[in-house]
């Protein structure tokens, strides 16, 4: 048992086995996402922000056509009408492909006339210049990067499972009151 190990409390220690756990399945997640195809990519992202809360129910979220989907990969309804939508752009990239700021730009472009905001996920990460971008620009985009992306799907449980589920117990004081 590693020195720093032995000073943590059995709860830290099971926190910690936790964390590491979860960069595992969250490595596993990003492996898996860039290995299928972009609709599936589009749909595991509709359908974790539907686990978000999004949407009224599951006809108000959908994935757009992949021909002509004029530069929107996913749409969630905020009301019952429609009126209040969420755009979504989802971008399945190897980890050393950055979305860049010309990416945005044309995201930011379809949205031009349908919304004021959009939400911009990708599997890998955004420059830094995409990231300035985003914040001057008065399209308020929420970007959404892999790392991001995996701590929200386990967190929602999209594309993971319960493995298993461990009580702590502590003294009830009231009882011995």
């Amino acid at each position: 048992m590693p020195a720093e190990a032995s000073t943590l409390t059995p709860i830290e220690q099971v926190q910690d086995g936790i964390e590491r756990i979860h960069e595992e399945i969250a490595a596993e997640l990003i492996t898996r996402l860039q290995g299928k195809e972009p609709g599936f990519f589009e749909q595991a992202v509709v359908d974790l922000l539907r686990a978000m809360g999004y949407g009224v129910d599951d006809s108000s979220a959908f994935v757009t056509k992949a021909s002509n989907d004029g530069g929107i990969d996913g749409v969630i309804d905020q009301d019952v009408l429609g009126i209040n939508r969420v755009y979504i752009q989802a971008r399945r990239y190897a980890s050393d492909n950055a979305v860049s700021r010309p990416e945005l730009h044309s995201f930011m472009g379809a949205l031009s006339g349908l919304a004021t905001s959009g939400v911009f996920i990708t599997t890998s990460r955004f420059t830094e210049g995409a990231r300035r971008y985003a914040v001057q620009n008065p399209t308020r985009i929420i970007l959404i990067d892999g790392v991001r992306l995996t701590q929200l799907m386990i967190r929602y449980n999209v594309g993971v499972q319960v493995k298993e589920t461990y009580k702590v117990v502590e003294i009830d004081e009231d009882f011995f009151a």
